[in-house]
């Protein structure tokens, strides 16, 4: 028979008959003097046997062991077996984490711990701009602080939410919003002592937490993003916050 009809009669494509060709799990049968490759039932039968195993999800590359009787097949059926036990266990995580998001109706490209948090301060009030940052922002501290520190990450987030800090968060991000070139030298620090009078012994609190403790690298990645989203005034003020938080800390 053809290769048209020995794929046919075993329910795979001519270019799936080719590929197992390439890969070695089917022999590829001489040209006759027609030029043609001849098949017989013996090739239809390893194809068969073929599918049975793709269906198993027995990889090509294990198959002639196990077409040709050189291996013992409850092995790899084990070992399949414990692999399709780990996927099922992260889908059922990743299901698990679509239900959460949709509960607290959080955008799906931010993590779903600290989304509450983002849409409380975007509905009290937060400037939008700053909105977006804190956005990038969280994405960015969720990575780097990672599932082992995420739960650090949101106390901090749950503190500056608390209704007793909230609105002077809130307050002081659209003093910061509203930084620029002619922001008066004696404005930003007032801004600074402001902060540091609002917010200092939540910073202390956070670092005995060891929240704000991280990697010099992950550190330059922040201060990167930072860089590129404020204006230099924003940066000015930034830069004399960390050196005012360090002084208290220190």
């Amino acid at each position: 028979m053809r290769s048209a009809e020995l794929a046919r009669l075993a329910g795979v494509t001519v270019r799936a008959l080719r590929h197992y060709h390439q890969v070695g799990v089917l022999a590829e049968p001489p040209r006759g003097s027609n030029g043609y490759r001849d098949y017989d039932v013996h090739d239809l039968v390893r194809l068969l046997r073929i599918r049975r195993l793709a269906s198993l999800g027995v990889p090509l590359e294990r198959m002639p062991d196990l077409l040709d009787a050189s291996s013992d097949g409850a092995a790899l059926l084990d070992e399949l077996d414990a692999e399709l036990a780990e996927q099922i266990a992260r889908l059922a995580e990743q299901r698990a984490l679509i239900a959460r998001v949709r509960a607290l109706d959080a955008p799906p490209d931010v993590p779903a711990e600290l989304a509450p948090f983002l849409a409380f301060f975007a509905a009290a009030g937060a400037p939008s701009e700053l909105t977006r940052i804190d956005r990038d922002q969280s994405v960015l501290l969720a990575h780097l602080v990672g599932d082992e520190r995420m739960p650090q990450l949101v106390r901090f987030y749950e503190r500056i939410s608390d209704p007793a800090i909230a609105p002077a968060v809130v307050a002081f991000s659209e003093r910061f919003a509203d930084l620029g070139p002619d922001t008066p030298e004696q404005e930003t620090a007032a801004l600074v002592s402001d902060f540091m009078s609002a917010f200092g012994p939540l910073l202390t609190e956070s670092s005995a937490d060891a929240m704000l403790t991280m990697s010099r690298a992950a550190e330059q990645l922040i201060a990167e993003y930072t860089g590129d989203v404020l204006n230099p005034t924003q940066r000015r003020v930034l830069a004399d916050l960390a050196a005012a938080v360090d002084d208290r800390l220190a």
